[in-house]
């Protein structure tokens, strides 16, 4: 009997055609050689053992720079898990005429490249705010608190006010070294990633005084995170702060310039506090919530710049109007000038925030172009510090749900439909998502959607995440490792803040010094 079975199987596996069914055969002439946009050299297998001798030569011209980093700047691509770096640089590469794939990001060409593991203290996967309490404070932490360690539990305001809980972050540390200390963010300044450079709060919603009413708890017990910038240490601090969030501010009833009402319920205008306390300190200073008046400080900021560009969020990059919202490059080159200044260095944290919101409503269009925009941004950075004594570190928080999929052929379009059909005959697109809003119903019994799991939207993935590194002591970055160890590598790197330094690890003896050592010792010995 079961030989008959066996040998039924074998007659409709030979008579539909099928080789093997988890790798089918794609239609002839699909894929072929004459049909594929390979250039004429790809073909050749000296263009290949060129290229793999030409990566040979580049990492043996690599140095590993024992350097102090004097300037450390961290860009956090929220939510940029490993698919979403692929597809971008494919698009990125599209964009500019070729197939796409063989592309690079700007910072994909680091010499030194790792892996973090990114869960929560109580979660599998992470959001941005214990992601942000461990990348940025160097402590695992639970989901949804920022700037407090394990001890405190969400919405748990009681716990968070004592300051023992409390977890400084590397800017903290960087100041407290005095060095200088900045944030930028394409999200609100009071999002959970930026949040995590000054704020100590036990819910990441607590960004202005209703959302700590709401959860029952006392913004005069737990300050809301807002409130934590401007008047408290170290975001009072900052000489940089640049981002969206004019509503976290502004009281209810109070227009901002582009007329949004604020949130605050206090009757407080913290904008307007930032300024006197500016001018109390006799610093220069200036506030601004436009590209223009941004621009107009390029060439010479002030000591203290606070900007501010939307109530909410910043525009995505493809939909903002250039004329008045600036991009993240732009942000970011202001704020490395005004940094620089400080002979003894600073930290920067740069955050890409929107790639995040994008995959949540499943716009990867919009997510790709985010990721790129961060290249930009990394790009401009390169260019302005020197790889001698500024370290670069460029890493996402967790990743998302979003596969590069199907069996498409080279340099087919990033964002179109595989070549593949499913099982309904339906085609599916190259990047789809596990789950989230583009669902749809069937139409017809026929599946149409191009997500597997209809949710109102798309969820985190528990993927390790991307790191990459250049600049001083940038080897500590390879390998796969805690996400809370970040901090401590900059920090080794730059000779500050808690833990061991570069400085006090003493110079490594190298294997051929150490052997020409003992054969000394042992030549004297003989004498």
């Amino acid at each position: 009997m079961r030989f008959v079975v066996l040998l039924t199987v074998v007659i409709a596996v030979a008579r539909a055609g099928i080789t093997d069914r988890y790798h089918p055969d794609e239609p002839r002439g699909v894929h072929s050689s004459s049909s594929s946009r390979a250039s004429d050299k790809e073909r050749e297998t000296k263009h290949w053992a060129d290229e793999a001798v030409a990566g040979i030569e580049e990492r043996l011209r690599r140095q590993n720079n024992r350097n102090v980093a004097r300037n450390i700047v961290m860009f956090l691509g929220d939510g940029m898990s490993v698919p979403t770096l692929a597809a971008a640089r494919t698009l990125l590469g599209q964009r500019l005429g070729s197939t796409g794939e063989e592309h690079q990001l700007s910072f994909e060409a680091f010499p030194t490249s790792g892996f973090s593991k990114t869960y929560c203290l109580n979660a599998q996967i992470a959001d941005s705010a214990c992601t942000a309490t461990a990348y940025l404070c160097g402590v695992k932490a639970n989901r949804g608190t920022i700037g407090v360690n394990g001890h405190v539990p969400r919405w748990n305001c009681d716990a968070s006010v004592d300051t023992a809980t409390h977890v400084d972050s590397i800017a903290a540390w960087a100041l407290a070294d005095g060095r200088d200390a900045g944030v930028v963010t394409t999200t609100r300044i009071t999002h959970a990633s930026p949040a995590g450079t000054y704020a100590h709060v036990a819910n990441r919603h607590w960004e202005h005084d209703a959302k700590v009413r709401e959860d029952n708890a006392d913004p005069q017990r737990c300050p809301d995170v807002a409130h934590q910038l401007v008047n408290m240490s170290p975001g009072n601090q900052f000489k940089v702060i640049l981002g969206g969030g004019r509503r976290e501010f502004l009281p209810v009833g109070v227009l901002d310039q582009e007329g949004s009402p604020g949130l605050r319920t206090d009757n407080r205008n913290l904008i307007n506090e930032w300024l006197a306390n500016k001018e109390s300190q006799g610093v220069s200073h200036a506030f601004v919530w436009n590209r223009e008046q941004l621009m107009s400080h390029a060439s010479s900021p002030p000591d203290y710049l606070l900007g501010l560009f939307e109530n909410n969020h910043l525009q995505y990059h493809l939909e903002a109007n250039k004329t008045t919202e600036p991009t993240l490059a732009e942000l970011t080159e202001i704020a490395i000038k005004s940094l620089k200044r400080n002979e003894k260095g600073f930290f920067l944290f740069v955050e890409s925030g929107r790639i995040d919101h994008a995959h949540h409503d499943n716009y990867v269009h919009l997510a790709l172009d985010e990721t790129i925009q961060m290249s930009e941004a990394v790009r401009v950075a390169t260019e302005l510090l020197s790889e001698d004594d500024s370290l670069i570190v460029v890493t996402a928080d967790h990743a998302h749900v979003m596969a590069f999929n199907g069996y498409t052929e080279r340099g087919g379009d990033i964002l179109g439909v595989s070549d593949d059909l499913d099982e309904d005959g339906v085609p599916y697109m190259t990047l789809s998502y596990a789950n989230g809003p583009g669902a749809r119903k069937q139409v017809n019994g026929v599946r149409v959607n191009v997500t597997a799991e209809p949710n109102f939207e798309e969820t985190h993935g528990g993927d390790d995440v991307g790191v990459f590194a250049r600049g001083p002591h940038h080897d500590m970055f390879s390998g796969v490792y805690e996400q809370s160890q970040l901090p401590h590598l900059m920090a080794y790197a730059g000779c500050f803040g808690p833990g061991k330094h570069a400085c006090s690890a003493g110079p490594a003896i190298h294997a051929p010094i150490l052997l020409l050592v003992v054969l000394t010792v042992c030549q004297i010995l003989r004498l």
